[in-house]
């Protein structure tokens, strides 16, 4: 061997530079403290007993607080149209000169004790849809330095004068204008718009120096007017309006009613039909309910704890009676495959 070699080799200090080791540390040698549990029959059967014991009576106590709130659901879109126009819905909507005025009577069915939360449902209306969804200037409803940032709002970004419109976009533009006036025993019945609308958003999506400009006044006839001389921050009806629905039947709060409403009590409720859902075979619904500790009607919250719960108590009782009438000892190697013979014999 010659002697640069053998003072390479002697060398045992000197880096080796072409090595591609790692370095050594606990996070890439997974050495790092970690939980390792044995579920063992007991672990496991305790563990579903626990979360059934915990889930069901949940399941419970949300179901019968869903069961407490009293609804009425009162689908008006087909029944406001005169029978002259039940097969020219569209026409009917889009014309000037028709009466959209439409009279319901709805029954309680049970007291509604106040506040009674009004809301109006809309079904298979995409506000989810991307073009839709996109079609706002969030800069320009915070803000009048940013009047004119309406690139993202086409088509209805400029009125017919060539001015921005404030607020811009198409949903802003559809906004619901349907309307409800309601009374009981020949007396109006006030209806309260007040907070209705996140207040985050009013405090931080919507100017309060911010007022409508040009507002359908594009090429397109879209939903309501806003008033001019009322800034969006206190618009509220619009605010609710903007906050865009995840899925396609949505509902969104109108107002409220303060005043306790008795079992048995005929309500006249006025509706403006205005709003054009036939054009895309879009349902209209008013909506009357109260509240309870979970908010609104909904049973699927109470019925999804149960059949977790009860499904996890059956298992628990299921691993028990195997448990019991087939023991297998823990971590028998002589259940391993190899232990076993091909005629399936230990060996």
């Amino acid at each position: 061997m010659s002697s640069n070699s053998k003072e390479t080799d002697g060398d045992s200090s000197a880096p080796r530079r072409n090595s591609k080791k790692p370095k050594y540390s606990r996070f890439t040698q997974q050495e790092l403290p970690a939980c390792k549990p044995i579920l063992t029959p007991g672990w496991v059967i305790a563990t579903f007993i626990v979360v059934g014991v915990v889930f069901i009576p949940i399941g419970l106590a949300s179901l019968f607080a869903s069961q407490r709130v009293v609804e009425i659901v009162d689908r008006y879109d087909a029944v406001c149209v005169p029978a002259n126009f039940s097969k020219d819905k569209l026409g009917f909507i889009q014309s000037s000169t028709t009466d959209k005025t439409c009279t319901r009577i709805i029954t309680v069915p049970k007291k509604m004790e106040g506040p009674v939360y009004i809301y109006y449902q809309l079904d298979n209306f995409y506000q989810n849809h991307r073009r839709y969804v996109k079609s706002r200037s969030d800069k320009q409803l915070r803000s009048t330095a940013y009047e004119d940032e309406t690139g993202t709002c086409d088509p209805e970004n400029k009125a017919a004068n060539g001015n921005s419109i404030v607020p811009c976009g198409l949903i802003a533009w559809s906004l619901f204008n349907d309307t409800y006036g309601f009374s009981m025993h020949n007396k109006s019945i006030d209806v309260s718009k007040k907070d209705i609308a996140w207040k985050s958003d009013k405090d931080s999506k919507f100017g309060k120096d911010v007022f409508p400009k040009n507002f359908q006044g594009g090429g397109l006839i879209g939903g309501a007017k806003l008033n001019a001389s009322i800034p969006l921050s206190e618009q509220e009806d619009l605010i609710v309006w903007m906050r865009t629905a995840a899925l396609p039947n949505f509902r969104k709060l109108y107002g409220r009613i303060e005043t306790d409403l008795d079992a048995g009590t005929e309500i006249t409720v006025v509706i403006q039909n205005n709003y054009n859902t036939y054009s895309f075979g879009g349902r209209k619904k008013l909506v009357l309910s109260t509240t309870s500790w979970i908010g609104g009607k909904n049973d699927f919250l109470g019925i999804a704890y149960l059949t977790v719960g009860s499904l996890c108590l059956f298992l628990a009782i299921c691993f028990i009676v195997v448990y019991v009438v087939k023991p297998r000892p823990l971590g028998d190697p002589s259940f391993l495959s190899w232990n076993r013979n091909p005629s399936g014999h230990l060996n």
